[in-house]
């Protein structure tokens, strides 16, 4: 089998982990749940996946990939730091009125990094990286004189908590607060504790 036809049946398994996850939790979830959403037989899952763990820490590599490739080309275009901190969290808010699924899976990533040491290392990885991209947008706004000397990893943290947030619209009622109003107003709140004042 060729390589693209490889990672077009091994997307097509994500997927269905993904639905069965968002559906009925890491827990309750079986790899037959994943057999029968990706219309695959079950041999072929297990080609790719010797168990229903396996499966979900590829996924969230999947997760990531899904993400990963937007924040990359916001961080490769030459602007000012306050954009690119803008263009993260408008991405991240138009990804999850798109679909908010993938952002459920997210929260049970965070309960399986609660209980088990692999997926900790892997969730942990995930957000150091993440961590990194927001530190560098901040140590680029303060070298260019745009935003306060903030400490970075006081700022990175506190913006990363705050994009998480994003799951609480996925988990409870809105309030009558939609989740890009809620984003919006954050997003205004962060950029005013980092901008210097003219």
């Amino acid at each position: 089998m060729n390589t693209r036809k490889q990672d077009l049946r091994k997307n097509q398994i994500l997927d269905a982990a993904m639905e069965v996850i968002t559906q009925n939790g890491y827990e309750n979830s079986r790899m037959d749940d994943v057999v029968k959403s990706s219309n695959m037989s079950k041999g072929a899952i297990y080609w790719y996946y010797k168990s229903k763990k396996d499966l979900y820490l590829d996924l969230v590599n999947y997760w990531v990939m899904r993400y990963s490739d937007m924040v990359a080309k916001i961080m490769e275009k030459d602007q000012k730091a306050s954009i690119q901190l803008k263009q993260i969290l408008n991405y991240f808010i138009d990804e999850y009125e798109k679909d908010p699924e993938p952002f459920k899976a997210l929260t049970e990533f965070w309960s399986m990094a609660q209980k088990d040491d692999d997926f900790h290392k892997k969730v942990q990885k995930v957000y150091a990286a993440f961590l990194e991209v927001i530190e560098s947008i901040i140590t680029n706004g303060k070298n260019s004189g745009e935003f306060k000397n903030v400490n970075t990893r006081i700022a990175a943290l506190s913006i990363m908590i705050n994009i998480e947030t994003i799951n609480w619209f996925t988990l409870f009622d809105d309030h009558g607060v939609s989740a890009r109003e809620y984003f919006n107003t954050l997003r205004d709140f962060i950029l005013a504790g980092l901008l210097k004042k003219i």
